[in-house]
């Protein structure tokens, strides 16, 4: 009698938990190449040794044995080897507990499984695909991350930080990754089915964080999600408003569309989620005063009038307030010995590479020491990093532009790199990752290094810094270095003179609103005077802006704005020339998430969400979003306008369904503000 496959049970409990990905809101099989899983097989008889029972893996829609995609692997072995193999290992009547191994670069992908036990008899084991995800606990797979903590961190932990505003002030906004909700591993499988990669290329992580990299954003093969940084967003939904990815990815795998809007960091949060989710260790990283280098020379031209003002028309470079990205754990063996570890990706589309908007991977290493020659966008990453900054002042004579070099900066950009720290509530500076310490000779010599790899000679090197001035005029600004919405900026420009002699200057200062990206939104207010200082004397110049002058535009564009103030000092003899700028954030009301410490599985609890309204202006339009992983999906509440000193509260009635640590996170926008983050942790038991 011929043998035949009545049931395969999948044993995907036990798999799970072997395997790392139990946390997964999915019905299917889900295992980590490179590792055992069993399966269960049922048969119509006892096996014999003159049996053949073949088990048939396939991926792609197209599967192949040559690329891969098409596996058959022989049941019976003695041992299970490192590539495709599996043997029988118990018996009980007619039913056999079959162990399986998968090597190490076993494609990436959904597969379905066929059991094959004479010609022609095949058992299409139909009602459960089976995912392969990669493994960063085999020490074989090239995403292999020693130390459990790490992993704990860059691949299991669902919640975590993107760190936004400015250099000198750092916020910490709550992100739910959600790699484990439902629809999202669907979601990056469609998009791994659907994307353009060979079946064999889709078990190399550098060739996936690329691809991923591309497809996060919707620039070039309609992917996840559309950047806009218009500041008018009514098409969709604010950057600010996002809470996590889990929400974006069901959406973009429920309608197939492009989802509206992203911003850097909700690119990043989401490409932290895809990498994390299909098994590529991922942190989102925050680099400030960030570099758009678009001329690849790693100089960064910033352009002031006379009076003070940012002119952002003459160079399409530009410095962000902050831009979010990712590092992404693997080897290299493409790269030269010593760049295997953390590789830089960029889902936000910039610039583009290779003919589309992707970003990476490209070794820190490599980054660190300048070697901008390697794969992938390292000039690009570089600048990012270490480019040197250029201000210039634009004067007018008879209708002609001219150019005076005010200020070579060597030290302004790269600052204060910043990531969620290992298993902790806080962050972690990682800028010496990136770079060596600034200033120093090995910074100096990495530069001078990416420098030799240009296409072009217009990039200078300057092995030490030029020797300090003569003693002259010093400038500093002083004041509010944070504000209120609707409130006045108060300032004070000091001079001090530090020589002995008496000197007349000039004193120039704009104050202009800008997004985080530095795109000027509004010219706020400007000042010119002539101010005498005496010898060894200082002096101030008040320069204040009402809150009218910045609120009207504040409430039209729905962006991270702040507002920067230009001051250039020339004294009357023009021998000297001096500028400073200041970069002054907005700060906001708190919101308060109150709920119990614990809760237990199905039983309901009660999140309450308090606001009150500190400011004295009324804030229009309210929103409300709030999210809790394994605990609700993202729900919006409309709270109307909340006028000065107004408080409203919102209760949802929760049901967990999940045990463990559990955060609830909230975001609230209006027309005035651009988002208020608040979080608060559970613990649910059994």
């Amino acid at each position: 009698m011929a043998l035949r496959t009545l049931k395969v049970d999948f044993m995907k409990h036990q798999n799970a938990c072997n395997h790392n990905t139990s946390d997964y809101d999915n019905p299917h099989l889900i295992l980590r190449r490179g590792q055992k899983f069993t399966l269960k097989a049922s048969f119509s008889r006892a096996v014999t040794p003159r049996d053949k029972i073949v088990l048939q893996f396939t991926t792609s829609s197209r599967p192949s044995k040559a690329n891969g995609s098409l596996v058959q692997v022989d049941v019976n072995q003695a041992d299970l080897r490192k590539d495709w193999s599996a043997t029988i290992c118990e018996c009980h009547g007619n039913e056999y507990t079959i162990s399986v191994n998968s090597p190490a670069n076993a494609i990436i992908g959904k597969y379905q499984l066929s059991v094959i036990t004479g010609r022609g008899i095949v058992y299409m084991a139909g009602d459960c695909s089976i995912y392969i995800l990669f493994n960063p606990w085999c020490e074989d797979d090239a995403v292999y991350m020693p130390g459990e903590e790490e992993r704990m961190e860059y691949v299991l932990n669902d919640t975590g930080y993107i760190y936004v505003g400015s250099s000198t002030k750092i916020t910490a906004r709550p992100w739910n990754f959600g790699q484990h909700e439902v629809d999202v591993l669907d979601c990056c499988m469609y998009l791994l089915e659907h994307s353009d990669l060979k079946a064999s290329a889709k078990r190399d992580p550098v060739i996936l964080s690329r691809k991923f990299s591309a497809l996060v954003n919707s620039n070039d093969d309609n992917g996840v999600l559309t950047g806009n940084w218009s500041g008018m967003y009514d098409a969709g939904i604010s950057p600010t408003a996002w809470t996590g990815s889990s929400a974006i990815l069901q959406q973009y795998h429920k309608t197939k569309r492009p989802v509206r809007f992203g911003q850097c960091w909700v690119f990043s949060g989401v490409l932290t989620t895809v990498m994390r989710c299909i098994g590529i260790p991922a942190r989102s990283v925050t680099n400030f005063n960030s570099a758009h280098d678009t001329e690849e020379n790693l100089k960064i031209d910033y352009y002031m009038n006379e009076q003070g003002e940012t002119i952002d028309d003459i160079s399409s470079d530009s410095v962000w307030n902050f831009h979010v990205w990712n590092d992404v754990w693997m080897k290299r063996p493409d790269l030269p010995n010593g760049h295997d570890g953390w590789q830089a990706i960029d889902a936000t589309p910039q610039e583009k590479s290779q003919g589309i908007f992707q970003c990476g991977p490209c070794s820190l290493k490599a980054i660190k020491e300048g070697v901008v020659y390697l794969p992938y966008d390292g000039k690009f990453l570089f600048a990012e990093v270490n480019a040197d900054k250029i201000q210039w002042l634009v004067t007018w004579t008879d209708g002609e532009e001219e150019f005076t070099k005010v200020k070579e900066e060597q030290k302004n950009i790269g600052k204060f790199i910043s990531t969620k720290a290992i298993n902790k509530n806080f962050k972690e500076d990682i800028t010496l990752q990136y770079k060596h310490r600034e200033g120093s000779e090995e910074e100096r010599t990495a530069f001078g290094t990416a420098c030799s790899h240009l296409k072009s000679d217009i990039c200078m090197v300057f092995a030490a810094p030029p020797p300090p001035p003569p003693p002259g005029i010093k400038l500093q600004i002083t004041g509010d270095n944070e504000l209120l919405p609707g409130n006045t900026l108060s300032l004070n420009i000091v001079l001090e003179n530090e020589s002995d002699e008496a000197k007349t200057v000039t004193v120039n200062a704009g104050c202009q609103l800008q997004t985080y990206t530095g795109k000027v939104i509004a010219s706020l207010a400007c000042t010119n005077q002539t101010v005498e200082v005496a010898g060894k004397h200082a002096e101030s110049v008040p320069f204040n802006v009402a809150a009218d002058l910045y609120m009207k535009s504040v409430v039209l564009v729905g962006d991270e704005l702040m507002i920067r103030v230009n001051v250039i000092v020339e004294t009357k003899d023009k021998n000297e020339k001096v500028s400073e700028f200041l970069m002054i954030p907005f700060i906001y009301p708190s919101l308060k998430v109150e709920m119990p410490e614990t809760a237990k599985i199905d039983e309901d609890f009660t999140c309450t969400l308090t606001f009150k309204n500190t400011l004295n202006i009324p804030l229009e339009k309210c929103e409300l979003h709030v999210e809790g992983l394994g605990i609700f999906k993202l729900e919006k509440f409309d709270q109307g306008d909340v006028r000065p000193g107004g408080i409203f509260r919102s209760k949802i009635i929760c049901a967990p369904k999940k045990a463990g640590e559990k955060k609830i996170v909230a975001e609230l926008i209006s027309k005035q503000i651009k988002g208020i983050s608040a979080e608060r942790m559970i613990t649910i038991t059994k």
